[in-house]
């Protein structure tokens, strides 16, 4: 069912690229209300419009909150055409049909960028336009609404093939996008006020997301997926690709896994490496170049085929190291010329400047149908003043600074997790087992594969307390010196006593970071 258009309002915040939609208006003798800035640079362009003032005979007031709140605008987008009644109401006060908006918001997420002013942010949250968007879709059997400047284009071809009508479908279509756009728009509202007031989980909870790309496929060839940005800072994830093909959405998992270890204060230059999701080597070292070494050594084979994070500026004397083991993707806080140009060589390996990432999440979600899990990040290491040195040898301040990494390290490995480290550097990484004794065997199995003379006093974070002591035991007859896991099992005394009859250091911090 095609609908003629007689009458349109525009009105919008972003006006550019108005002037081909004025045109085809014109051709087909539509007329054109407006309001404010739109309608007097509609009248510099040399466009008939009326002001909406003299339209609906009411002037703006309320410093302009109050412009389109008014019944022959709503009545007009509302009015249904096969409705008698509608129409007898209509005839009686005399109002005229309103057949298409064209309507974009007040920019209230750029005004979060610019400025914390709560006055100038309360002003940019619109009222008047989403109302008439939400009116416009409804009644899409008789309305045409457009929400955003690419659906310019389609709104011309439209009335122009038409001969100034549009279509049932074109309108659906287009009353979909609209009630995406206000509850985006509402949902990014919502979720400042919930910040402002430190509410994290409100009765009623709200996503927002806009696309930024449609991916390849998903997990596997047969997914379809996207990736979207779901901030209130920023309309861009700030991931600036270099070159390289474009990313899939195992790269993206893999990369914000990395992004994830990386941001969590490790303090000196850092490199993680990572592969499906968990890290297959972390290192923090005085030198770059060491710590990617030290990194890569912790499971050479695993590396292959996975993603490098580093919070440094890449060389080449690290570039010419990297191009010898394939990586799909390689985040840096920068590339030196002469690195760009030895990384590019491979063409498919894709180079991605994270310098302008925003680290900002403080909670994580999980979907699962019809339902969801929401809980906040695990921001938290261990609480120095709260650890339990539970065995007879206590470690030193230094061994101290390397129980925190391997414990930070293993907040990030998919449990059960057991992480062997030695000199801020992983050795052996046994992930997501059932059991916490076949995570053991595999960070133990690892480190004697690739590092065997690293494993001689080395360090082995748990995730969880050891239910019992046959954990404790592959550890220690592989070389552990040093234990630090939660505690808080029933055979807690039975693991201590392993531990002290082998002499090493066992250190309890009452924090368990399962990551499932």
């Amino acid at each position: 069912m095609k609908r003629k258009i007689k009458n349109a309002i525009i009105s919008v915040s972003d006006k550019t690229e108005l002037t081909p939609i004025l045109k085809v208006l014109k051709k087909f003798k539509i007329k054109i209300i407006s309001s404010g800035g739109t309608y007097n640079l509609i009248k510099k362009l040399g466009y008939d419009c009326t002001e909406i003032s003299k339209y609906t005979g009411f002037k703006e007031m309320l410093d302009g909150r109050v412009k389109t709140l008014h019944p022959k605008i709503h009545a007009g987008i509302l009015y249904d055409r096969h409705n008698k009644k509608h129409q007898n109401e209509m005839d009686k006060v005399k109002f005229s049909t309103i057949d298409l908006i064209v309507v974009n918001f007040y920019p209230f997420q750029k005004t979060l960028i610019e400025t914390k002013n709560s006055k100038k942010i309360i002003e940019n949250i619109d009222i008047g336009g989403p109302t008439m968007v939400r009116a416009a879709a409804k009644n899409y059997n008789n309305v045409t609404i457009i929400t955003e400047k690419q659906d310019y284009s389609e709104l011309i071809k439209e009335l122009k093939k038409f001969k100034g009508t549009t279509s049932l479908n074109f309108r659906r279509k287009m009353a979909s996008k609209a009630y995406s756009l206000t509850a985006y728009y509402d949902s990014i509202i919502s979720e400042w006020f919930n910040r402002e007031i430190g509410l994290e989980f409100p009765e009623r909870k709200t996503f927002f997301g806009k696309k930024i790309n449609q991916l390849r496929y998903g997990e596997n060839p047969h997914q379809r997926s996207s990736i979207y940005i779901n901030s209130l800072k920023s309309n861009n994830i700030n991931l600036h690709q270099l070159s390289g093909k474009d990313l899939s959405y195992n790269n993206y998992n893999d990369i914000f896994a990395g992004l994830d270890i990386l941001f969590s204060n490790l303090r000196s230059p850092s490199t993680v490496i990572i592969k499906h999701a968990n890290p297959c080597g972390v290192s923090s070292n005085k030198s770059a170049f060491q710590s990617f070494l030290n990194a890569l050594a912790s499971d050479p084979v695993s590396a292959f085929g996975g993603i490098v994070a580093c919070n440094y500026n890449i060389n080449r004397k690290i570039a010419l190291e990297i191009n010898k083991t394939f990586f799909e993707v390689i985040l840096a806080k920068g590339f030196d010329k002469k690195a760009l140009r030895i990384l590019k060589k491979k063409k498919n390996m894709r180079l991605i400047d994270i310098s302008k990432f925003n680290y900002e999440s403080k909670t994580t979600i999980k979907f699962f149908d019809n339902s969801f899990l929401l809980q906040e990040k695990d921001n938290l290491v261990f609480d120095r003043k709260k650890l339990k040195f539970v065995t007879k040898n206590k470690p030193s301040n230094k061994e101290l600074k390397d129980i925190e990494f391997a414990f930070r390290v293993c907040k990030y490995v998919k449990s059960n997790a057991i992480v062997i480290v030695k000199d801020n550097s992983t050795i052996g990484i046994g992930a997501g087992q059932q059991n916490r004794l076949d995570s053991c065997k595999i960070a133990a199995q690892k480190a004697r594969k690739f590092q065997p003379r690293q494993l001689i006093n080395s360090i082995a974070a748990s995730d969880a307390f050891f239910p019992f002591a046959d954990g404790i035991k592959t550890l220690i007859n592989a070389g552990v010196k040093i234990i630090v896991q939660p505690g808080g099992s029933i055979r807690d005394k039975e693991v201590i006593e392993v531990a002290n009859k082998a002499k090493i250091k066992m250190i309890f911090t009452g924090i368990r970071h399962f990551n499932h």
